[in-house]
C-alpha cells in the first residue's frame, strides 16, 4: 500500500517560534522534516492591510498523520487563526518517499 506524501505549511511570526515548532514536529515524529524559510506575507486581517515578515514552515509528512499535526500545530501556534495548508505530493523519488514516511511515523514500541 503506497502512503501519500505531502507537504503541510504554517507560517509564524518569528524565527525563535518558527524554530521551536520545526524542532517539536520533528522530535514528535509528525513529520520527516521542516524547512524553515523567512518570506514577507501581505493580508489583509480584521479589515487592515498588513505587510509582515513570517516564517514560512514546510512541514514534509505523510497524509494519515494530518489531523495530529494539525492538532499539534493549534496547540502550540501564538496565531488566532494559523494557515495550517496541506499539499499532496502527486511524485517522487520513491527513495525519497520512502524516507518521509519512515520518519513520519511513531518508532515502534520495544519488544518485551
Amino acid at each position: 500500500m503506497e502512503t501519500q506524501a505531502c507537504i503541510v505549511m504554517t507560517t509564524t511570526g518569528t524565527e525563535d517560534e518558527a524554530e521551536a515548532l520545526a524542532a517539536a514536529i520533528v522530535e514528535a515524529q509528525l513529520a520527516a522534516c521542516v524547512q524553515v524559510q523567512r518570506v514577507r506575507s501581505f493580508y489583509r486581517w480584521q479589515g487592515v492591510l498588513h505587510r509582515e515578515p513570517e516564517w514560512l514552515l514546510s512541514i514534509k509528512t505523510i497524509g494519515e498523520r494530518y489531523a495530529a499535526l494539525e492538532a499539534f500545530i493549534r496547540e502550540r501556534h501564538s496565531y488566532q487563526t494559523p494557515e495550517i495548508v496541506q499539499v499532496p505530493i502527486a511524485r517522487g523519488s520513491a527513495d525519497y518517499l520512502h524516507w518521509l514516511d519512515a520518519g513520519s511515523r511513531p518508532a515502534p514500541p520495544p519488544q518485551a
